[in-house]
Formats: structure tokens, C-alpha cells, sequence
């Protein structure tokens, strides 16, 4: 039996801060990228990394100002994320890779598919982020819309996140079916300990296009929506029951209107599907990824 991979946090300087990140330590092998959600990190991919090792070198980058990433002096929107992931992608030498992702880690991973498809080797997603013409479209529990307007109001949204750690202490185990310990919420918590380095975390729902705002959100992730259904590599949709960005009906449609997308229905699951479904989410994804890989030759040829 052959030795299990070891998970190593390391650290890469990227536009004068420096982004955290996890990686196996076995780099013969095509490169699996995790990209994590607000206001998670690398942490929430810790029980599925092991799983898709054997078969991928996977690299979970935490996003700047998340995790154990720098917080520099900037306004975390989404084209912030988008450079800071993109020079993160040429520090470390990535050329190619299949894209892992949930929450706005989705929205990266489409923004990139549609500017850099040769990079993509495949794409694995859960409860992603899409444009949305109304709040009714945004979420499925009608607590969840009333709290993201709330986010979105000057001065509210500062109270709630930036000084009640709602989104930390409220929002995140509420999308998790069942109950963190103390302990699996410290690493949660250990990044934002004050309001200031609450100000990712707000950023984020801001981000979120709505009702045509903010338009240039919305813009680019219409555009890169229209090229993932234009696309052509694998893509492996995660689902879970209710759900909460993506509801299974939504799921299967969504899937069925892709090209090469196999939906995995994951069972009793909200928003961070991780938690609840660590091991389902890391087999199936590494039994996709040697799938690919075992027929890429030929595909090649």
C-alpha cells in the first residue's frame, strides 16, 4: 500500500502580501485546485484533500484576506480576488488544472474557465454563485434573503459582520446540517478577530450580482456563465438536499444543460457541503479525476 500523501501549509508572496495554502506533497501528477467560499479558507477542503491525493496534486489556496492569507489594504471585491488568484496561479507555476470549487470559489473558477479554457482540465463545483434577476432567485430560505439585504445596507452590514461576526458565527453554521464543536469553529473564527479583519468577509455579499448589481460583477459572471455552457471539458455538479444557493431540481437542470456535466446527488446538505459530505465529495471527485486522466490520451491522440 502506497504511503498517504501529506498535507502541508505553506505560504507564497503574491502582490506584495502573501497567500496561504495547502498541498500534498506528491507533484507527479496533474494539479487539483480548491477554491473555497466566503468566509471559509483552505480549512473546509482538510477531509477532502486526503481523498483526491492519490490521484491529483492538490493546492488549496486561501483567498487573500481569508484564512492564514495577508489582509492587505484593498477593497476585496470580486476583481481583487480574480488578480490576487491569477498571480497566485503564475507564483506557484500552475499551468494546468482541474478547478474545485463552492461558493464564490465557483465564480473564480468560471471567470477563469472563460478567459483561460486551455488551463481546464476539468471542473468539479457545488452551490455556485450565478447572476440572479431577483432576491427570490438568490437563496431558498426567505431568513437568509432578508439577512443578505441587511448585509448590503450601509451601516447595517458594518454591525452585523464587521462588529457581530454574524457571518462567521451565524451564517456559516447555518449552512451546515450538522453541529461544529468548539474546536471545528476555532479555525473558522481564528482569522477575524477584530472588525478590521472582518472587512473580506463584507466585501463578499456586496459582490453578489442581484437585481443587475453590481453591474460589473454581474457582467462578467453572465459572460462566464455563456462559456461554461459553450464548454467542452468535464464538469462534475454537487448537490445537496435543500440546498441553498442551488436547490436539487435547480441542480439537475443546470447540469442537463451543460455538456459532459454528471450531477452527484450528495443527501441532506445546505451551503457548505464540505462538512456535512467530506468523503462523499472527495471520492467522487477522485474517481472523476482518474477517469479523465485514464482516457486523456487517447483523447489527445
Amino acid at each position: 500500500m502506497s504511503k498517504p500523501a501529506e498535507i502541508e501549509i505553506r505560504n507564497a508572496p503574491v502582490l506584495g502580501s502573501t497567500m496561504a495554502y495547502r498541498e500534498t506533497s506528491v507533484r507527479d501528477q496533474p494539479v487539483a485546485l480548491f477554491l473555497h467560499g466566503d468566509p471559509t479558507s483552505s480549512h473546509i477542503w482538510r477531509n477532502i484533500l486526503p481523498l483526491v491525493a492519490p490521484v491529483a496534486h492538490c493546492i488549496a489556496p486561501d483567498l487573500i484576506g481569508f484564512g492564514q492569507s495577508g489582509k492587505p489594504d484593498i477593497a476585496y471585491r470580486f476583481f481583487d480576488h480574480v488578480r490576487y488568484l491569477d498571480a497566485f496561479i503564475e507564483e506557484r507555476g500552475i499551468k494546468s488544472a482541474y478547478l474545485v470549487a463552492q461558493d464564490w470559489g465557483t465564480a473564480l473558477a468560471f471567470h477563469l474557465a472563460a478567459r483561460r479554457p486551455d488551463f481546464v482540465r476539468g471542473l468539479a463545483f457545488m452551490e455556485f454563485i450565478r447572476p440572479m434577476p431577483s432576491w427570490q432567485d438568490f437563496h431558498q430560505a426567505d431568513a437568509a434573503r432578508y439577512a443578505f439585504r441587511k448585509f448590503r445596507t450601509p451601516g447595517e452590514g458594518e454591525a452585523m459582520i464587521l462588529e457581530a461576526n454574524a457571518f462567521v458565527e451565524r451564517v456559516l453554521p447555518g449552512g451546515i446540517v450538522r453541529t461544529l464543536s468548539e474546536d471545528e469553529m476555532a479555525p473558522y473564527r481564528a482569522p477575524f478577530p477584530t472588525p478590521a479583519s472582518r472587512r473580506p468577509v463584507l466585501a463578499f455579499p456586496r459582490e453578489l450580482p442581484i437585481e443587475g448589481e453590481p453591474a460589473d460583477v454581474g457582467e462578467v459572471l453572465n459572460s462566464a456563465h455563456a462559456s461554461l455552457a459553450a464548454s467542452s471539458y468535464p464538469k462534475l455538479l454537487f448537490t445537496g438536499e435543500p440546498g441553498a444557493l442551488v436547490a436539487p431540481d435547480f441542480a439537475e437542470m443546470f447540469a442537463a444543460s451543460l455538456k459532459h456535466c454528471a450531477l452527484v446527488r450528495l443527501g441532506p446538505g445546505l451551503h457548505y457541503l464540505q462538512e456535512d459530505h467530506p468523503e462523499a465529495i472527495g471520492r467522487s471527485a477522485a474517481g472523476w479525476i482518474a477517469g479523465i486522466e485514464a482516457v486523456r490520451p487517447q483523447l489527445a491522440a
